[in-house]
């Protein structure tokens, strides 16, 4: 038998010190094991680079396979003779020039990162010289500029990837001496540039919006295209962007939407795709960053955002056309996601790029995919959207916000929707205006009409912008075939005009619009109810019909009694966008009393039934949302 001697104090706390060491060590292995070795450890971030090129997304034993998809998939197919015919117009483009657009060399910077990767792939594929000697002529030609613009450092971001792919897919073109030139132009125009950002803490590499995925995205890619030559320059990136970017991977939280709405959705996750896919390529590991919280989910917001027209609800400086996302493809491969490649391959048509091509493999779904659900909400975006269906191009559509004021790019838009139905977008956003307009991203951004209150589908108090720094939570959303809704709270964004403000918009038998505002107040107020449509409007009294191309909606004041349209234009002095089709059905009320309920049905002309109106209070109590 062993004796065990009695634990004195000292040995209890030697003991508990002991068993506390044991759980604190056992705890970092769990969390490390989560992360790559190298993600964690202190290590060197190189120790596993992949030896020679090229090694940024695509190897070269994965080119039969594309090759394949290319030659036997009719729809790879399609986007690879698209491809070829953008890379014969490019080789009789002139290469880019620095040249500013406002503050910026952005549209040079992209028109090399398009031409680059365009020309270069699609010689890996064909071995056609003409294109390999034409993505050498752009890259030289922006290696010599005197710089990429490090006063707006998305410029340099982009360009660093440009010429990055361009060094990593041509190295076996280029002669020594073409390298050393691009080289030289990465390291100083590029990465040292970069250095120094971080060194000053550059506001982009704190910031959680996509100028940090953009802007870390692109160094990282450079160094990795550079490592072996510059390896000390090139590890001290990819220490620096990965701290950096997790800032940013956060916002994706808790359930994949983007703040800065769809077009900007778009350009961070594209450019987190490249990183991601740059350092699993050269690296061998993602440092843990996919499996960030919502990330994996982020796909959906894309889907949801887009409507049935092909139009997004183009909140926060952003466009209505969707467009393509070739990350898609890359989110569906990395986290087995097949639904998000089947929607952006209804999304590419004609229009492919060269990342739909490198990420084909995983497009390819052989099995159905479920449909997915018609609504969603999106928490942390305070946003919700509903359709009829998902392939009918004349379905319903309704996606609405509550919202943050102050996030990066927002308009002052609480309260705001898009409204589509029989194939026509019915309530539009008009979008952005010039970002050379004098202080758009300044002290005049409050002052122009499409990023005003009153340029938005929501109330406007006393003709007054909403508060700049207020938010609209959801309180409720239901999803149900016969009544889908959300309901936020506006009341920050009206103080202190208003002491209440509760909107919900309801899409009813997944066809008719409910819009009922909720409004308390203590003094006289003037209230605008502001709806922005393309369509043909006549006004009769508390009912109006909207026109388009022979379809017809019909808009109805169910509260107050009383109330009548008016039709205002919606084109501010110029400089400012003029949008001479588009008119402001609005609702003008003065109202003295210190309440208000403001309820709008719009409905297909053949849809004659009407809902009972009861109060926003009832509507929360059956799709509350917790906080």
């Amino acid at each position: 038998m062993i004796d065990i001697p009695m634990r004195t104090n000292k040995t209890k706390s030697v003991w508990a010190l002991a068993t506390a060491l044991t759980c604190f060590l056992g705890l970092w292995t769990t969390i490390s094991a989560s992360w790559s070795k190298d993600a964690r450890d202190g290590g060197d971030v190189l120790q596993t680079l992949r030896r020679g090129h090229p090694r940024l997304y695509v190897l070269d034993s994965e080119l039969p396979g594309i090759k394949s998809l290319a030659a036997t998939h009719p729809q790879v197919k399609g986007w690879y003779v698209a491809l070829e015919a953008r890379a014969e117009r490019m080789l009789t483009e002139p290469p880019v020039e620095h040249k500013l657009i406002g503050p910026r060399l952005l549209s040079q910077s992209r028109a090399a990162l398009d031409r680059i990767s365009t020309l270069a792939f699609l010689y890996r594929l064909d071995a056609d010289p003409r294109k390999a000697q034409r993505a050498r002529q752009e890259m030289l030609t922006a290696a010599h500029f005197d710089d990429w613009n490090p006063s707006h450092f998305l410029d340099v971001a982009e360009m660093t990837h440009a010429l990055a792919l361009g060094y990593d897919w041509l190295y076996d073109y280029f002669s020594p001496a073409d390298r050393a030139v691009v080289r030289q132009a990465i390291l100083e125009k590029g990465l040292q540039q970069g250095l120094a950002a971080y060194e000053k803490h550059a506001w982009w590499t704190e910031t959680r919006f996509n100028w940090n995925q953009v802007c870390n995205g692109g160094l990282t890619l450079g160094a990795l295209a550079v490592a072996e030559e510059e390896p000390d320059v090139a590890r001290r990136i990819i220490d620096l962007a990965r701290g950096s970017i997790v800032i940013a991977m956060r916002a994706f939280a808790p359930d994949g939407g983007w703040e800065e709405g769809p077009g900007y959705w778009n350009y961070s996750t594209e450019y987190t795709a490249y990183y991601l896919a740059g350092i699993e390529s050269a690296l061998g590991t993602d440092f843990g960053i996919s499996k960030m919280p919502g990330f994996a989910d982020t796909g959906r917001f894309r889907m949801h955002a887009a409507g049935p027209l092909g139009l997004t609800f183009n909140f926060a400086d952003a466009h209505p056309k969707a467009g393509t996302a070739a990350q898609m493809f890359w989110l569906a491969r990395a986290f087995e996601r097949p639904l998000f490649a089947q929607h952006e391959r209804g999304m590419v048509r004609d229009h492919p790029t060269i990342f739909h091509m490198i990420w084909s493999p995983g497009s390819v779904v052989q099995n159905p995919v479920p449909t997915p659900a018609r609504d969603a909400v999106f928490r942390a975006v305070k946003a919700a959207f509903f359709r009829s269906d998902w392939n009918d191009p004349a379905a319903a559509y309704l996606a609405f916000k509550g919202g943050d004021n102050a996030v990066n790019h927002s308009h002052l838009d609480l309260g705001t929707f898009v409204y589509d139905e029989l194939g026509k977008r019915w309530a539009l956003d008009l979008g952005s205006d010039d970002y050379d307009l004098p202080g758009y991203f300044g002290k005049l951004r409050w002052t122009y009409y499409r990023l005003r209150t009153e340029g938005h589908n929501t109330l406007t108090v006393d003709g007054q912008n909403q508060n700049v720094s207020a938010k609209a939570p959801l309180l409720a959303f239901l999803s149900t075939l016969e009544r889908a809704y959300a309901v936020a709270d506006l009341t920050e964004g009206y103080t202190p005009q208003l002491q209440r403000a509760l909107r919900g918009v309801a899409l009813l038998h997944r066809r008719a619009l409910l819009v009922q505002d909720e409004v308390k107040f203590a003094e006289p107020v003037r209230l605008v109810w502001n709806f922005h449509t393309p369509a043909k409007i006549t006004l009769a009294g508390s009912s109006a019909l909207l026109e388009q191309d022979g379809q017809h909606i019909a808009v109805h004041i169910l509260s107050p009694k009383g109330a009548g349209f008016g039709v205002i234009s919606s084109d501010p002095p110029p400089p400012q966008a003029q949008q001479p089709d588009v008119h402001n059905l609005i609702i003008l009320l003065n109202r003295t009393k210190r309440s208000v309920r403001i309820a709008v049905l719009l409905s297909p002309v053949d849809d004659k039934s009407r809902p009972v109106i009861e109060p926003l209070a009832k509507w929360i109590s059956q799709g509350k949302l917790n906080p």
